[in-house]
């Protein structure tokens, strides 16, 4: 397995089983035509329904011939020509979740073996139909599969919080679901957000807690709303996955999946997912550490009027005499005001601002930047 991460495309939350390879190509080039591919979004991943519901004379997958003629070799080799990497979908059960095609129970060595000669580089494993044993004992029978596969592939554990898999993904996979499937509304995005963000002391580089996929460009929220969703995402180090259709971005959409400087504070190198450390009924103060003697900060609005929230330099982690400088990471500019001992800001219903902030190492000039939501 891998312990490299990346951003991701993905096909479940926009097509459902509605795929087919002419999908997968046209966005392939859409992810390069776009320039998402430079901003770290290099998987093209496909979900549930691409296989026959039967494996062949020997046992195998067999890729469902009315919508994969051309096969996944074929797939991946084009995939990997715009220099991207293809992923699949699997099940730890005797089917997957839409039962419409096999899951790889009692398959494992035979599936990733396949997988690895077909040059897929990233397995989603979802924990549908199986014996009813655990899934730690499921899931690891194709951890080992994949290591003697001779390719790296990434393990994403589609385990849905069923048995606390941050307690025991990171001997596992490389990312693990913490949450049921996510809808495309305020209270679904939101309430995944908390059940994820449980767990933040588990996550790890190598190791992502995974809250489930994102739902930004589906319709369902507001501008604002999308942001927030994809400032929690970043600050918690959740692998972005687009769960929209790239092929028709708007340009709302695509400014906010294209923010390099949100994505920046998700791919920091520190690996280290941001937490709540204040909650004052609808508003919260979420904060981690970042690389560069910085810390990530997030103020959130949950409730349904205008309201200032308040961050302390003690609950963030900087010392309480430090002159912060603030730069706002969605309108991409630095602040006038200097700020000292905290920062408060006004903020919108169901919106946000997230931050981090940059310091010397003696703590006496620290710089802070804020992401306005």
């Amino acid at each position: 397995m891998t312990t490299l991460c990346s951003n991701i495309w993905s096909s479940w939350n926009h097509f459902g089983c509605n795929i087919d390879e002419k999908v997968i190509r046209e966005t392939a080039d859409a992810l390069v035509s776009t320039g998402l591919d430079k901003l770290g979004y290099n998987y093209v991943n496909i979900d549930d329904c691409w296989a026959e519901p039967q494996r062949d004379d020997k046992g195998n997958f067999a890729p469902k011939k009315s919508t994969f003629p051309s096969g996944m070799k074929a797939l991946a080799d084009y995939v990997h020509s715009k220099g991207l990497k293809l992923g699949i979908y699997s099940d730890a059960g005797y089917y997957t979740c839409s039962r419409k095609m096999p899951g790889s129970l009692g398959h494992e060595e035979q599936d990733a073996k396949t997988f690895a000669a077909w040059g897929i580089d990233y397995l989603k494993y979802d924990n549908c139909n199986h014996d009813g044993t655990k899934p730690t004992a499921r899931y690891p029978v194709m951890t080992r599969a994949l290591m003697n596969a001779g390719r790296p592939i990434f393990f994403s554990l589609c385990e849905w919080g069923d048995l606390h898999p941050a307690l025991w993904g990171g001997k596992v996979g490389n990312s693990w679901r913490n949450t049921i499937d996510i809808q495309d509304t305020w209270e679904s995005m939101i309430s995944r957000a908390d059940q994820n963000e449980v767990y933040a002391d588990l996550a790890r580089p190598g190791g992502w807690n995974d809250p489930d996929m994102l739902e930004v460009g589906n319709g369902g929220m507001t501008k604002d709303e999308y942001i927030v969703h994809f400032s929690l995402w970043a600050i918690s180090k959740a692998p972005l996955i687009i769960g929209c259709d790239v092929r028709n971005l708007s340009n709302d959409t695509k400014e906010i999946l294209a923010n390099k400087e949100v994505i920046a504070v998700n791919q920091d190198e520190l690996g280290i997912q941001g937490k709540k450390v204040r909650m004052q009924g609808d508003l919260e103060v979420w904060a981690g550490p970042l690389s560069g003697y910085r810390v990530a900060l997030l103020l959130l609005n949950r409730g349904s009027t205008k309201l200032e929230i308040t961050a302390l330099w003690e609950d963030i982690g900087i010392p309480p005499n430090s002159v912060v400088e603030a730069r706002d990471l969605w309108e991409h500019k630095t602040l006038k005001t200097r700020f000292e001992g905290n920062l408060t800001a006004t903020v919108n219903s169901h919106a946000c601002k997230i931050s981090h902030c940059q310091h010397a190492v003696d703590f006496k000039d620290t710089i802070h930047g804020y992401t306005r939501c």
